[in-house]
């Protein structure tokens, strides 16, 4: 099936963008800059019939070379900029009785400030590719299929520069067959990075050892009682919803955790499977009774799609939540991952200003290699 480009949205919230007054490299106007103000300087007096009091205006040049370029490059620039003041056909040092000592003073200092901020944005760069390195081996991309199922998930963390919050979601294939969750831990951000690291490293050894998936929520919800026991003032708890699929992806087993379950997408239609939800993770599951799921049946075609509270909860300025049911079959697209974008893009227009993690996943039973 061939990809369907979707347009950048204006404002994308992906993690990696970011201002350059925060830390990107600056726009091409900002280096064209200094240069273009010489060049400007040289042309207007040389052009005009009587000396004009702009020299002022070279002082400017050499702060913006240091918010620019390195310090060998602002070097040369300083440098420009105090020849010009000496030359006399310019004339610049006479109307405006320009100080060429402070010019100097300028110039030099913007070299060391380019020096300092040049070894700044160094380190910064290297702890920035060593905090996504960590953050993606946490949350690794979401392979295009797992066994007979087909994915595709989206992932917006509230807090911008990172890549992971408190959403988390996996898709992963065992002895008992592929299974997936989708969770959504207490706060957001990088705060509950260590809660989503401790529930994924606990569901993806369950998932190699646990015969069922009522066993697997178990495990998970034994992981935050334990988490939370080794801190005095802990209360750590997540919603979450998992699935099984069976070994021809013909059923599917939901346990749905304090999480609102699947939707499923058929025939054009949307449905709401409607699994009873159990108490959230962390809260302990035996004391609320024994824990049970429930199996659907699928067919060719159909596509769950699960969605975090992001995605439930969102509010436009009014107090409105987003009609995310309503809305899915107007935005069904036969690619899952062109869906999860176009949600994605619908979310945005309802409400611009989101203030919660967005995690989407679209699972697609027996997908082949060609679909």
């Amino acid at each position: 099936m061939g990809k369907v480009r979707v347009p950048a949205l204006r404002r994308s919230r992906e993690p990696a963008r970011r201002g350059w007054l925060r830390g990107a490299p600056p726009p091409l106007w900002v280096r064209v800059l200094p240069g273009a103000l010489v060049v400007a300087v040289c042309v207007a007096t040389l052009l005009s019939p009587r000396p004009l009091d702009i020299g002022f205006l070279l002082g400017a040049i050499p702060p913006l070379a240091g918010l620019s370029y390195g310090p060998l490059a602002t070097a040369l620039l300083g440098g420009a900029t105090v020849a010009l003041l000496t030359v006399p056909a310019f004339s610049l040092n006479d109307p405006g009785d320009t100080d060429l000592l402070t010019i100097v003073f300028v110039a030099l200092l913007s070299v060391f400030v380019s020096f300092v901020r040049s070894h700044r944005d160094a380190q910064l760069d290297l702890e920035r590719t060593v905090a996504e390195a960590a953050q993606r081996a946490l949350v690794p991309p979401l392979p295009s299929r797992v066994g007979p199922v087909g994915c595709a998930g989206l992932y917006r963390a509230a807090q911008r520069g990172t890549l992971v919050g408190g959403d988390f979601f996996d898709v992963r294939d065992g002895p008992y067959g592929v299974r997936a969750v989708m969770g959504d831990v207490q706060g957001h951000g990088l705060s509950a990075v260590a809660t989503v690291a401790s529930l994924l490293g606990a569901f993806r050894e369950a998932v190699l050892d646990r015969p069922d998936l009522e066993s697997v929520a178990a495990r998970l919800d034994r992981r935050l009682v334990v988490d939370s026991a080794r801190s005095r003032h802990a209360e750590l708890f997540a919603t979450a919803v998992l699935l099984e699929f069976s070994e021809d992806a013909g059923a599917v087993r939901i346990v749905a955790c304090g999480q609102p379950s699947p939707v499923l997408l058929r025939d054009g239609r949307v449905t709401e499977t409607d699994i009873a939800p159990w108490t959230p993770l962390g809260l302990g599951l035996s004391d609320a009774g024994p824990l049970c799921g429930r199996t659907v049946r699928l067919r060719p075609g159909d596509r769950l799609f699960l969605a975090s509270d992001g995605v439930w909860e969102a509010r436009n300025a009014s107090g409105a939540f987003y009609p995310f049911a309503a809305r899915l079959a107007a935005l069904d697209h036969e690619d899952p991952a062109v869906l999860a974008e176009r949600v994605w893009r619908d979310l945005l227009v309802h409400c611009p200003e989101v203030q919660d993690d967005v995690t989407m996943l679209v699972l697609t039973p027996r997908a082949t290699d060609g679909s």
